[in-house]
């Protein structure tokens, strides 16, 4: 990490990579966020409505429920465990192969920080976009649930709606924001240290990115315990 947190050499080419990185990291992972949003949604909504049967209990608690449960872990904690997949990955495959190639090695034959230039725009690109991804993945989880009210008769929209409205804790979503900024650093930092540091051939380059995988997730629970601690007492 004192390798990668330097200044760059050229901050023109630094930018045009942190773009770049946005995009490929960030922006491609939006269809992926958007579908499994939409499903969680609609699941915690039906689940909800399933489960709330008692007469104690107001018809809106549904609407909620599923707001709350978005808000607080799925949006956040979830969704960086499945990015941790998809991103984890991707980057410690791109990085490890850099590495088994030998480009790494000619880089720094050259002069070149090459911890600096191939990690640090990764993880600025990641940790810029990922506030993004999680408001996105909020908000279509709650239109998931919205579907399900408007399209069956398991509760209705305006129910749903004023659910979805009544006692809204606004650091709730930057609670959320927050512990995805940390996830994400955790799992572009994570990643790029497994591929980094790969030594074989493309048979290793696998196993760091399973490794990568295996190694931020856990980081990831034990960071959202203590975020949760921090964040929440």
């Amino acid at each position: 990490m004192t390798r990668v947190f330097r200044a760059p050499d050229k901050a023109s080419v630094s930018g045009k990579a942190i773009i770049s990185e946005i995009s490929k990291l960030g922006v491609d992972s939006i269809p992926l966020v958007v579908i499994i949003s939409l499903f969680i949604g609609a699941v915690i909504a039906i689940q909800m409505t399933i489960n709330i049967v008692s007469p104690l209990i107001p018809s809106y608690s549904t609407g909620l429920a599923t707001r709350e449960i978005l808000l607080l872990e799925f949006s956040s904690t979830m969704m960086c465990l499945i990015l941790a997949g998809k991103v984890g990955s991707n980057i410690a495959s791109e990085i490890g192969t850099m590495r088994v190639t030998e480009q790494i090695d000619a880089m720094d034959i050259m002069g070149i920080n090459s911890a600096n230039f191939i990690v640090l725009p990764k993880i600025i690109g990641f940790v810029a976009f990922v506030p993004v991804l999680c408001v996105l993945s909020m908000f279509v989880g709650l239109v998931g649930g919205w579907a399900v009210a408007r399209f069956t008769t398991m509760l209705t929209v305006e129910n749903y709606i004023y659910g979805i409205q009544s006692f809204f804790n606004e650091w709730y979503v930057w609670y959320g924001i927050i512990k995805t900024v940390v996830f994400a650093y955790i799992i572009a930092s994570v990643a790029a240290f497994y591929g980094y540091y790969v030594k074989g051939g493309s048979l290793e380059v696998g196993k760091a990115s399973t490794n990568a995988v295996v190694a931020s997730s856990i980081l990831i629970l034990l960071a959202d315990v203590i975020l949760t601690k921090l964040l929440l007492q």
